[in-house]
């Protein structure tokens, strides 16, 4: 269906989504002259997506920049994400993220965000991540209102189920029996990770015949059902990613199934042990700092059995980690928190034990990576390892935490669509549902804010080109 078979569509952008990714590429659409409608599947209480609880972007910077110290150069940022994802990542869709990030931030000034200095002796990132004054639910509302100053149409409660195209050429979203027509359309509405029986099929059972995902709890949105991804995939378009692979973090077992956030983190595990049903430990707690591993706990807790784990702390923890909003067990003794949390007393006994043995203590600090850590001890805990001998003891039951999925739709450079190799000519993408371009696997703090907003502003920019060629070439036919 050609341009000159039909009336213009009234739309010059539409946005699919209400998150971060989303109001970037509808922000900047606008900012160009662009007529842009936004379609958010949430009501507007709910609006925002996954964005609403954040609180940071990593920032590749030279030199020190109002609220972040120091420098914290591309090559750095590059080696901490090559890191991270084990290489399972399109390095020049990696790089144009990290150099893009130099320079967003006083483009969101300019919109409303604010930002503020990271809490000193925390989370290692006052040299790495901007902070948002108010966190991220402060960064949307600041995204809506300069998004209602500059014209953009927001429709709430409209969940798109299908896409119209012509080839690779979007001419319509629907919902339903409404359509909203085109000249181009950026899709920003995340990946699939809270539709359950989806992360069912996708895990599958493990060797006890347990159906992984039953236990799993969504941190964020309940609205990221990848019914556009799914529908994309099916249409043909090329799809990037591990299904299975997500930012999957562990979370307080008591958390709720939808919505939890950021307050469900429990971020004590560098600072003691941790073991499974079994009492058993499984993984170098120590391995580096939090920031760059605590994604990689939700996925150690789901292969284990029963997909929990269990954090265990000594009273010299209290005080350096950031508190957790659910109250820990609490005992005098490790074999009476071993019965508080339903693991055999004797064996945690003798878990705490061995570990206590292996301990090489040097000299303690959490700031840097420390030259306390154990000897002949498997797994090994690479820094931060003091024996857990100091009465109250405490312990948290966590369950993996999924934050977003890594299946997504492969793009380029200007954030385009692919369809058997080639880009869409007005389909873009933009934030979760292409994210895995860049996160095959793993995950670094704030780096998912990053790619949303700069594949943001580059769907956004993209679409407005596109939107304008396609009125040039309508008035060349006219």
């Amino acid at each position: 269906m050609s341009p000159s078979n039909k009336s213009a569509p009234h739309w010059d952008v539409v946005v699919i989504g209400g998150g971060n990714a989303a109001l970037c590429a509808a922000l900047t659409a606008a900012e160009g002259g662009a007529r842009v409608i936004v379609l958010e599947s949430a009501p507007q209480t709910w609006r925002g997506g996954n964005s609403v609880h954040t609180r940071n972007i990593r920032c590749m910077h030279d030199a020190p920049q109002d609220v972040l110290t120091e420098a914290y150069p591309e090559e750095e940022f590059w080696q901490d994400l090559l890191k991270v994802t084990a290489g399972k990542t399109t390095e020049s869709l990696a790089r144009l993220v990290i150099r893009e990030s130099a320079t967003c931030r006083q483009w969101m000034r300019q919109h409303g965000v604010h930002f503020q200095p990271s809490l000193s002796g925390t989370l290692h990132l006052s040299r790495t991540n901007a902070f948002f004054m108010g966190g991220g639910k402060a960064l949307m509302n600041a995204y809506y209102r300069s998004a209602e100053r500059l014209g953009v149409t927001v429709r709430y409660d409209t969940a798109i189920d299908r896409l119209e195209f012509d080839g690779a050429r979007f001419l319509a979203a629907c919902s339903g029996s409404e359509r909203f027509e085109g000249r181009t359309c950026v899709l920003a509405c995340g990946g699939f990770e809270s539709t359950l029986a989806w992360q069912r099929e996708a895990w599958g059972q493990n060797q006890w015949g347990e159906w992984t995902a039953d236990n799993f709890r969504i941190r964020g949105t309940r609205f990221n059902m990848g019914v556009m991804l799914r529908h994309l995939i099916d249409q043909g378009a090329d799809a990037i990613g591990d299904p299975t692979q997500a930012h999957c973090v562990a979370i307080d077992a008591r958390a709720p199934l939808f919505d939890g956030g950021i307050s469900t983190r429990v971020d004590c595990v560098s600072l003691g042990i941790m073991v499974n049903s079994d009492a058993k430990r499984f993984y170098d707690e120590g391995e580096d700092f939090w920031p760059k591993r605590y994604a990689i706990w939700g996925r150690l807790v789901a292969a284990q059995r029963g997909q929990i784990g269990y954090a265990i702390i000594d009273a010299k923890a209290i005080g350096r980690f950031m508190p957790a909003v659910f109250t820990p067990e609490k005992a005098d003794t490790l074999a009476e928190l071993a019965s508080q949390l339903s693991l055999d007393p004797e064996t945690l006994v003798s878990t705490v034990d061995a570990f206590n043995a292996s301990c090489r203590e040097g000299r303690f600090d959490h700031a840097v990576l420390d030259d306390c850590h154990t000897e002949g001890l498997e797994p090994p805990k690479t820094h931060w390892a003091r024996p857990i001998d100091t009465p109250p003891f405490f312990g948290y039951a966590l369950r993996p935490g999924i934050t977003f999925t890594y299946l997504g739709v492969k793009v380029d450079a200007e954030a385009a669509v692919h369809f058997a190799g080639e880009p869409s000519p007005n389909l873009f993408a933009a934030g979760e549902i292409m994210a895995g371009n860049v996160l095959g696997q793993g995950y670094t703090a704030g780096v998912g804010m990053t790619i949303g907003t700069i594949f943001g502003r580059i769907a956004g920019a993209q679409a407005l080109l596109a939107s304008q060629q396609f009125e040039r070439a309508t008035d060349v036919i006219a």
